[in-house]
């Protein structure tokens, strides 16, 4: 019996964090939010799915979610899988709508949404979690979500199905690993920049503590002294042996963060995250070279497959780190994880935020499962904050996150927390 959509329902949830300094970072001050999606049926499941937001501007995503919702709603699961490329265009594509990014922005965040909930609902269907789901997916089916247009000189379907069908030999020894080990993350919560000094040091005594063995800092002061001061202090509890990672979320230009990394080296960063404007592929190729063998890496804001194909062409990132839901959905993560594979660039996921901890981990697994299949350079990145909310928060013990077991996206808010904390009229907010 074919499972038709029969209602899209979308929510403003935001969460206060930027008073406390969560999140925080050299231009970012965001509340934590989701434009969350659901999915209702003809009496199968409910499937969800968010794009991340920071606040303000939640409700224009959530309008461009509303203005996609006829081209699902009346829709089976069934013929949607069975011209995936097609209903991807048909949404992607839309002949007006389009003209607002192309693929970009608020409009592509808002298919991520869409899709990533479709994908939820054919996951809870199988009544498997998502790894699971793309893990055991046939290779041809798998090859066949990508809209290969405007990538095929990088990508093809050939070239797409002869990878996924190499991650099958191996595939059961890499999954005992997952069950016995989980996999590897690193921890975020240590070094937001609105923190103090002294929040700074207690909380990377914490984590080293609790056994993780890499952990990121934020960096970006307006006097890049502030941040030679803060890795020092981060450096100091780490020890030596111990990665550090530095994020400067896009704030410098080149010439800075060439200039910028000089005074940081000395405090042997494993890699610089989002150094300038994400749309600057050779900006960063030429970081890149300037700053090797620190790591360049970045990827939690390129809008699209196109974005990640120039950065890998142009060999301007040795760590890629794909989002869940910035760009549209699973099928065009899978083309960027594809095209990474074949550059030989490590893939450690964007995460942090709400629910990108829950999302990412299931494509951080199945990229080990049957794409890269190794966790050589692999980390997910984890940040400690509201997963209180999901019904199927993350796992993470000893600094691994262990596999989701539960069918779908482990992306479902609590009904309460919905709630209480949609904007405006949520309690947390009209009080």
């Amino acid at each position: 019996m074919p499972t038709k959509i029969e209602r899209l329902e979308v929510h403003d949830v935001r969460f206060p964090t930027a008073t406390a300094g969560d999140g925080s970072d050299s231009i970012n001050r965001a509340d934590y939010s989701a434009c969350y999606v659901e999915l209702h049926t003809d009496g199968g499941p409910t499937g969800t799915g968010f794009t991340f937001t920071g606040g303000r501007g939640t409700e224009i995503v959530a309008r461009a979610v509303r203005s996609y919702a006829h081209l699902v709603e009346g829709k089976t699961v069934e013929e949607i899988f069975a011209n995936p490329v097609e209903f991807s265009r048909s949404i992607v594509q839309e002949p007006q709508i389009r003209w607002l990014g192309p693929e970009k922005g608020a409009t592509h965040m808002a298919v991520g949404a869409i899709v990533n909930a479709v994908w939820d609902m054919r996951a809870r269907l199988e009544g498997k979690p998502m790894w699971r789901l793309l893990a055991e997916m046939d290779s041809a089916e798998l090859a066949a979500q990508i809209d290969y247009r405007h990538i095929e000189d990088e990508l093809t379907y050939d070239e797409a199905v002869a990878i996924l069908e190499a991650g099958r030999i191996g595939y059961e020894d890499r999954l005992k690993v997952l069950e016995t080990d989980g996999f590897p993350a690193y921890t975020t919560s240590v070094g937001w920049l609105g923190y103090s000094d002294e929040k700074v040091r207690a909380l990377t005594e914490q984590a080293v503590a609790e056994g993780w063995t890499a952990a990121k800092m934020k960096v970006g002061s307006p006097d890049v002294a502030d941040d030679v001061r803060r890795a020092g202090i981060i450096r100091d509890v780490l020890g030596p042996d111990r990665l550090l990672m530095m994020d400067a979320n896009q704030i410098w230009s080149v010439p800075e963060a060439i200039e910028n990394m000089k005074h940081l080296a000395a405090f042997d960063p494993y890699w610089i995250e989002e150094p300038t404007h994400p749309d600057d592929i050779l900006g960063h190729a030429k970081i890149a070279k300037a700053v090797a063998p620190i790591r360049v890496a970045t990827g939690e804001v390129a809008a699209n497959r196109v974005i990640f194909k120039q950065l890998l062409q142009a060999e301007a990132i040795k760590v890629c780190q794909i989002d869940a839901c910035r760009v549209g959905g699973i099928p065009e993560v899978l083309a960027t994880l594809l095209m990474a594979a074949k550059h030989g660039v490590d893939v450690c996921p964007h995460s942090g935020g709400v629910g990108l901890c829950e999302y990412v981990q299931h494509l951080g697994m199945f990229e080990y499962l049957r794409v890269g299949k190794t966790l050589e350079g692999r980390m997910i990145e984890y940040v400690d904050h509201l997963h209180e909310h999901y019904t199927d928060p993350v796992t993470v013990v000893d600094g691994r996150y262990r596999l989701p077991t539960q069918p779908g996206y482990s992306v479902e808010l609590k009904p309460e927390s919905i709630a209480e904390f949609s904007f405006p009229n949520g309690p947390a907010w009209s009080a």
